[in-house]
């Protein structure tokens, strides 16, 4: 299973945002963008900003796309490519595909700091899908899923640590977790556009594609 394995934080300087990859670090003063506003690399201080072509433009979404949500290039190609096939405008219909992925369901409810951190925990099968154990960073959840944690999970020091810190976290409308206390959680609909709070403009996406 493919994925990114560098330093996530020059992701972020290079897309000129905060992609909010490590969780809690990036709320904080600790974070690179805010420190080191200019893209990564040997040169990157002493240059300044070029102007963008509208191809350039087109790329940089896409690739900030890829990255929030951590899929690489053959992956997310697959993503729009079904996207485009399906009823509705393909943008959104992309960012619902993107949104229905395990790992981002787990981050959504609040079972993981970041995108990466749930990814992590789905591959070590800490979590069920409707009482099954599924390691699969990339399944895509359905209405009337229920995510959950593992029973042989519970006593985890990690699971333990992010349980006590659920009360603080605040779950994505489309989704509902019924109490507190418990890692579990029920996946209510498909969340519209309106809900999807990522930082995208998904119709660049599509015009860079449809080159």
């Amino acid at each position: 299973m493919a994925r990114y394995t560098g330093p996530v934080c020059r992701q972020c300087r290079r897309e000129g945002t905060k992609l909010y990859l490590k969780g809690e670090r990036c709320y904080t003063d600790k974070c690179s963008v805010g420190k080191r506003a200019y893209a990564p690399g040997q040169h990157g201080q002493g240059q300044t900003r070029k102007k963008v072509s509208e191809y350039g433009v087109q790329l940089r979404e896409k690739q900030k796309a890829r990255r929030v949500y951590g899929i690489l290039e053959t992956q997310f190609r697959s993503y729009f490519d079904k996207a485009d096939r399906q009823k509705g405008i393909t943008g959104e219909n992309l960012l619902v595909l993107l949104e229905r992925r395990l790992d981002n369901v787990v981050y959504r409810l609040g079972f993981a700091a970041s995108r990466t951190q749930a990814r992590q925990l789905v591959t070590h099968r800490h979590f069920t899908v409707n009482g099954k154990r599924v390691d699969i960073p990339s399944y895509l959840i359905k209405p009337g899923d229920v995510i959950a944690v593992h029973e042989t999970s519970k006593d985890s020091p990690l699971i333990k640590e992010i349980t006590e810190s659920l009360a603080h976290k605040t779950v994505a409308p489309w989704l509902e977790r019924p109490t507190q206390e418990v890692m579990n959680g029920t996946v209510l609909r498909y969340p519209t556009r309106e809900e999807i709070d990522t930082p995208i403009q998904e119709h660049l996406i599509v015009e860079l594609y449809s080159r």
